[in-house]
């Protein structure tokens, strides 16, 4: 994909990997950022005008320090559309991103084509809490993300020995800043009253979870689909909480065939 930077607002500057040709897509990422090799984003580049910015505090986009609370993303992701040039695209958002999208689909019902959430944050189960990010230890992550815990740990981690001090350090100064953006959004629990705005989604909706997903289990998307009646939902299987990756094709599958 090629990239490109834009500038949303005095202040912040996003950069923006784009490919393909056709409907515009926006692909809003999770808490971990991109990693540089999405093979889903090819995939769906097959189908689709797919535009994926990185957020502030991710990457090389900045101004991360201008986006304080929930309210303030949700704005900036269309900022992001409107820099872009585009109109009414489809929103695809993962985990955090999904949280995200799920707030732009609902402060602005008429401007998504369609709404895809996976593995999505924003909702609050008390019996099923979701674990606390924040506190994970570096070993801990692919366990809660991935359903094959050693090819999780190869990609979060490029590669690095977390036994060895010198790329753990490596990794925790990697990880501050992209968590420092995240917890503005995810801590100390994803419960920004989302389930309160989304009766005006007005976007068809697609739900895409993995059956392995540890981090945001399946029931949440049985609890978005009670707050959305006319959603969708999609279970993956051999996927945790990174689906995307896990299961590109299953999940380029299934998006294609909602969208269309």
């Amino acid at each position: 994909m090629n990239s490109r930077m834009i500038e949303t607002r005095p202040g912040i500057t996003v950069r923006v990997f784009e490919a393909g040709s056709g409907a515009p897509l926006v692909f809003l990422h999770g808490a971990g950022g991109l990693f540089g090799q999405e093979p889903f984003l090819d995939r769906l580049a097959e189908h689709y005008r797919v535009f994926a910015p990185e957020l502030p505090g991710f990457g090389e986009s900045s101004g991360e320090e201008l986006l304080e609370d929930m309210q303030d993303f949700t704005l900036h992701g269309w900022d992001v559309v409107s820099a872009l040039g585009l109109s009414k695209p489809h929103l695809i958002g993962h985990s955090m991103g999904g949280m995200i999208a799920a707030e732009m689909a609902c402060v602005a019902p008429n401007d998504v084509d369609k709404l895809v959430l996976v593995a999505s944050a924003g909702l609050w189960i008390a019996e099923q809490p979701i674990p606390d990010l924040f506190s994970f230890l570096p070993h801990e992550f692919a366990q809660y993300l991935f359903h094959d815990r050693a090819a999780g740990e190869a990609m979060l981690t490029g590669g690095l020995d977390l036994k060895d001090p010198e790329a753990l350090k490596e990794f925790y100064i990697g990880n501050t800043r992209r968590m420092g953006t995240a917890s503005k959004i995810l801590f100390p629990i994803p419960n920004r009253r989302l389930s309160k705005r989304l009766y005006r989604l007005r976007a068809p909706t697609l739900l895409v979870w993995g059956t392995s997903d540890r981090l945001i289990p399946p029931v949440y998307a049985d609890r978005f689909q009670a707050h959305i009646p006319h959603a969708r939902k999609t279970l993956i299987e051999a996927a945790g909480h990174m689906l995307p990756y896990e299961q590109s094709d299953a999940f380029v599958e299934a998006v294609h065939g909602f969208l269309g």
